[in-house]
């Protein structure tokens, strides 16, 4: 049986704005003590895992470490079927130190030149980690195809490229509470919520 979360701080290791305000919006409901690893001043840690599960679970770890308190980590990325499952764990490195992601998308589409194949999917690894070492895991998938050019300007990352199966619009146009139900961070919320956290009482 999963660890369950017993309120208060909750550490969100990450750096990246829109990741830390899309997580915060999925924990809403459940009264944690939202705190950014930005706001901590905690370091990034090199990210050497050869999966996404395992480079939630270094940044998961380093974090509770660190701050002395429970600590979420999501590690996830864009996975292209034509470019060999590219770019994938290194989904933000090709956004370069200045995380353009506009540099990023130009390159997936640069790569898939030529090609008819525009499968792809969205991973999403989440890890949560206790100072004594304890740590939960859990994973989300979605699934569909790569546009161009980028549509939207909702979500971040390579939101603007990619419609999953089923809609006519890319997470860039898409509404957030529609996001939040259907992505790849919010099947792997669902597992964790239901392993780690209490559901709120009925109001």
């Amino acid at each position: 049986m999963a660890r369950l979360f017993s309120g208060g701080p909750l550490v969100i290791a990450s750096h990246n704005p829109g990741k830390i305000r899309e997580i915060r919006d999925l924990l809403l409901p459940f009264g944690a003590e939202i705190l950014a690893a930005a706001e901590l001043d905690l370091p990034e840690p090199a990210e050497t895992g050869r999966s996404f599960v395992a480079n939630a679970e270094i940044k998961a770890l380093a974090a509770a470490t660190v701050s002395g308190h429970p600590a979420l980590a999501d590690d996830s990325g864009l996975v292209v079927a034509a470019l060999r499952n590219q770019p994938g764990i290194y989904s933000a490195r090709w956004a370069g130190p200045e995380k353009d992601f506009a540099k990023a998308m130009a390159e997936v589409e640069t790569r898939l030149s030529g090609i008819i194949d525009r499968r792809g999917h969205f991973a999403c690894a989440l890890a949560l980690a206790w100072p004594d070492g304890h740590v939960e895991t859990f994973e989300g998938t979605v699934y569909g195809h790569l546009v161009w050019p980028p549509r939207g300007d909702r979500g971040f990352g390579y939101d603007p490229m990619f419609v999953p199966n089923g809609y006519d619009v890319t997470f860039g146009e898409m509404a957030p509470e529609l996001k939040h139900r259907i992505s790849h961070r919010a099947e792997a919320f669902r597992k964790l919520v239901d392993g780690c956290f209490r559901q709120p009482a009925p109001a």
